[in-house]
């Protein structure tokens, strides 16, 4: 009977780690991502960056086999979905404060 239990147990502490890290992975790398255009001051359509100025290339194959995972690029295309980030007519990228401060990433 005890077996059992801690069998259980372990089961769904391991479902829950496996929910629980990639979704706690993922705020963090948007933290990131909006770190990143505010250090880069990519905040209006005027001083926006391109994805390369920014550091936010999806990294190729073989770099993805020999370093740990990135979650910044996926962050970046739910930031651009949610429309924190904007895109201007000449396919670069800005931050847009009015929609940052009323999400629940905002945090200052």
């Amino acid at each position: 009977m005890n077996d059992v239990l801690i069998i259980i147990l372990i089961v769904i502490l391991v479902i829950v780690a496996m929910l629980g890290i990639p979704y706690l992975m993922m705020k963090r790398a948007m933290g990131h991502v909006i770190k990143i255009f505010k250090n880069n001051s990519a905040i209006d359509a005027r001083s926006a960056k391109t994805i390369d100025e920014l550091g936010l290339r999806p990294r190729t194959r073989l770099q993805g086999m020999l370093r740990a995972r990135d979650y910044k690029p996926q962050a970046l295309n739910l930031l651009i979905k949610a429309e924190i980030v904007r895109m201007n007519e000449d396919g670069k990228l800005y931050l847009s404060d009015d929609k940052l401060a009323a999400s629940k990433l905002y945090k200052r």
